[in-house]
């Protein structure tokens, strides 16, 4: 298993991408200032931050209401073989909230709580088709 990265799940996505990208002088990864996903990364070393609008996780996880609220954080884990890891951490009391299922055409992803209610997702990326 490896962290893949701590995202911020956020409201106004270009107020936040304007402060990791101009006001910390992070260096964004696609330039997409509207969102709804951008990753920073620093200057030095490997692991970054991204940001995520709110209201698109809440959708995935069927918590949409009149506005996208509640989590603010995304813990991001990526493994090998997404199926086999579900199946073993709900063997060991783990409760899913989404998935496993696709979530682009570049992953599949299975949504959890942990005991304190921050919201874990686990990645499995997918080769590209040629």
């Amino acid at each position: 298993m490896e962290l893949a990265q701590v995202r911020l799940l956020v409201s106004d996505f270009p107020l936040c991408y304007r402060f990791y990208a101009e006001v910390l002088g992070l260096k964004p990864q696609s330039g997409a200032a509207e969102g709804p996903y951008e990753k920073f990364s620093p200057t030095v070393g490997a692991a970054g931050i991204a940001l995520q609008d709110r209201s698109m996780i809440a959708g995935v996880l069927g918590e949409l209401g009149d506005a996208a609220s509640g989590h603010r954080s995304l813990v991001v884990l990526r493994v090998d073989e997404l199926d086999a890891y579900c199946e073993q951490i709900t063997a060991r009391g783990a409760v899913l909230l989404h998935g496993p299922a696709p979530m682009t055409d570049r992953m599949r992803v299975a949504h959890l709580k942990d005991p304190e209610g921050n919201l874990v997702e686990l990645q499995e990326w997918l080769l590209l088709r040629g």
